[in-house]
């Protein structure tokens, strides 16, 4: 199953080479989806087409989809905040307040990453191209899986405890009714989704595709994001270098934005080696339907299939060294000045800009303690040596 995600700042065309990327994988035979998570619906816009929330074929072999978000919310946010708005009747909350109040934040992120997971694994499909939204927002979405997975583990096992525990006094005491099991179990059920989320999006066959047009400011934004989908373990697989001016018959002002794109240009190979950088030039016309796609697509990746899964390495490995292991993550573009490493309990918390991972470390290293950091060749090597205070021979 191959899973295509693209991304990249706001107004560089991201959704205009996800488009074409589609048609031409659906011309080459295959059944492809595209499913848009990006709430400005430019997707449909590109195709020429109007995108529901159920696949609707556009032509033979590509369907396209929207995310609906209050469908997905209702069936699977329902039961809590049905909780939650009975909390704030009690608390003599307006009901049309409390409505706002009880929208999960974020809703809408997290419920394009449960259409993706039934998407992927459906069968259906060949392949799935996802349009997703602007940079920031996508990194939020990415980051969720994993971020709410430390929560269940450490946090949420021992809140239902205490309030099984405690449910008849505070019930009375706080004059608000108190959460059933149920509503712990609609918790739990999302949580679940979201392990199955991350399950598709680490798969060998995911990959992240970032698109960028080349000025400086976009492609700063790019590199940033290249680091901080390899620190919440992503794949990147490749750079689309979207409207370039071309070069020839370049009168004065054209030839000073020609001199500024290459420039940039030269800083993206160089940055971004070894993953292929991808150029598309300005068009004479705005690319709409499948036909200008499939041109647009011929034009950035020649006869190239866009969708050949790339020879990636694993994000994150542990190699045995003498009597070390070494954690190995791969945090390209990355100075070792701008990581903070910190050891709480069974996990890793690294900080890079302004992104953090909690990292549940390996079995293995568990029961190690951190001899020393270092970065390589734009990987991150954390040293792990036996602690004879924790240590026990098997």
């Amino acid at each position: 199953m191959r899973v295509l995600l693209f991304t990249g700042k706001g107004g560089v065309g991201k959704s205009t080479v996800a488009a074409a990327s589609a048609v031409r994988a659906a011309r080459s035979g295959r059944k492809v989806l595209a499913l848009s998570t990006d709430s400005a619906h430019s997707l449909g816009d590109a195709l020429g087409v109007e995108v529901g929330s159920e696949p609707t074929e556009v032509e033979s072999g590509l369907f396209v989809a929207q995310v609906d978000a209050q469908r997905r919310f209702e069936r699977s946010w329902r039961e809590v905040q049905d909780y939650l708005l009975s909390v704030l009747d009690a608390a003599g909350v307006d009901q049309i307040a409390a409505e706002e109040l009880t929208v999960l934040p974020g809703a809408e992120e997290v419920l394009a990453l449960l259409e993706l997971r039934d998407q992927a694994r459906s069968g259906r499909w060949d392949a799935v191209v996802v349009d997703c939204a602007p940079t920031a927002e996508t990194l939020r979405l990415l980051a969720l899986p994993e971020a709410l997975g430390w929560y269940m583990d450490r946090v949420f096992p021992m809140e239902r405890r205490l309030m099984r525990t405690l449910r008849p006094v505070l019930g009375k005491v706080a004059g608000v009714p108190m959460p059933q099991d149920r509503v712990f179990g609609a918790v739990e059920r999302l949580h679940q989704e979201l392990v199955e989320v991350r399950e598709v999006l680490t798969d060998a066959g995911s990959t992240v595709r970032l698109v960028l047009t080349p000025e400086s400011v976009v492609v700063a934004e790019a590199r940033r994001t290249l680091t901080s989908l390899a620190l919440y373990g992503y794949r990147v697989d490749a750079v689309v270098a979207n409207r370039v001016f071309p070069s020839g018959g370049a009168d004065d002002w054209r030839a000073g934005w020609v001199e500024a794109q290459q420039a940039q240009l030269a800083e993206v190979r160089a940055s971004f080696a070894p993953l292929p950088v991808h150029e598309c030039g300005y068009r004479d016309r705005e690319p709409v339907g499948a036909d200008d796609l499939a041109d647009l697509a011929l034009a950035t990746y020649g006869e190239t299939d866009p969708l050949a899964e790339p020879a990636t390495d694993e994000p994150m490995t542990v190699e045995r060294s003498d009597d070390e292991l070494v954690l190995v993550l791969a945090l390209p573009l990355v100075d070792r000045t701008d990581v903070e490493l910190a050891r709480v309990g069974d996990d890793l918390v690294i900080t890079v800009g302004g992104y953090r991972r909690v990292l549940a470390l390996p079995s293995a290293l568990r029961r190690c303690a951190v001899a020393g950091a270092g970065m390589r060749d734009g990987r991150l090597r954390v040293r792990f040596e036996p602690d004879p205070q924790s240590w026990r021979p098997a």
